[in-house]
């Protein structure tokens, strides 16, 4: 089955997330935000091989790393959707808006599409494109363990941001309810930053867009 282990990295928290195949050892690392030695470090620790990086959107403190970390263990980038190509590009305009120390902007190997699949060992995650934080984001979902890393598309009584460039409320919106709800209420979910959370919950009670709220 699929294992994974949370680890947040830079001041603002983001859940950088060390996923494997416990049959294969085979593992990768979604959203490398930062701090790439603590990364490599926690894999060695946990017996993990990396073999590739998978990116839910370009936003710095999701990607930041990935440059470094793909060039270090020669692993492949997949992800995110070609529209976050330009939040790439901006990379050096982000170090500065944020305060990070100045990274190198990176070439993912695979741009992912909606319906797309990503295997790790025996394991298969699927891709939704879930367009509205940023134009280019996607989320991964492992089905046998009801498990879904959602970037910063849905946090536990909140959503994603959409005030920066190319951000769409409603887009987010309607990513979360056409995309997310379906997979059902009992769909654990590991946001870009804070606890986990399921479906059901949100879908019951975040103010933005649970069905219970008025």
């Amino acid at each position: 089955m699929l294992q994974y282990h949370i680890i947040p990295v830079t001041p603002f928290q983001q859940n950088s997330t060390l996923i494997w195949c416990d049959n294969t050892m085979e593992g990768a690392i979604i959203d490398p935000g930062g701090e790439v030695e603590r990364l490599l470090t926690t894999a060695q620790q946990l017996g993990v091989k990396l073999t590739k990086i998978l990116l839910t959107h370009a936003h710095l403190d999701h990607a930041g790393g990935t440059e470094e970390l793909a060039r270090r263990q020669k692993l492949t980038v997949e992800g995110p959707h070609r529209e976050d190509q330009f939040w790439i590009d901006l990379f050096p305009q982000q170090v500065q808006r944020f305060g990070f120390e100045p990274v190198e902007a990176f070439a993912t190997d695979r741009w992912l599409e909606d319906g797309d699949t990503v295997s790790l060992g025996d394991e298969t995650l699927e891709v939704y494109f879930c367009p509205g934080h940023t134009p280019g984001h996607v989320i991964f979902f492992h089905r046998a363990t009801k498990l879904a890393q959602v970037g910063d598309v849905l946090f536990r009584g909140s959503i994603g941001r959409t005030d920066f460039p190319r951000g769409n409320q409603q887009q987010l919106i309607d990513s979360i309810k056409t995309k997310l709800w379906p997979l059902g209420d009992d769909v654990q979910f590991i946001p870009g930053h804070g606890p986990m959370g399921t479906f059901g919950e949100e879908r019951a009670s975040n103010p933005f867009v649970g069905e219970g709220v008025r």
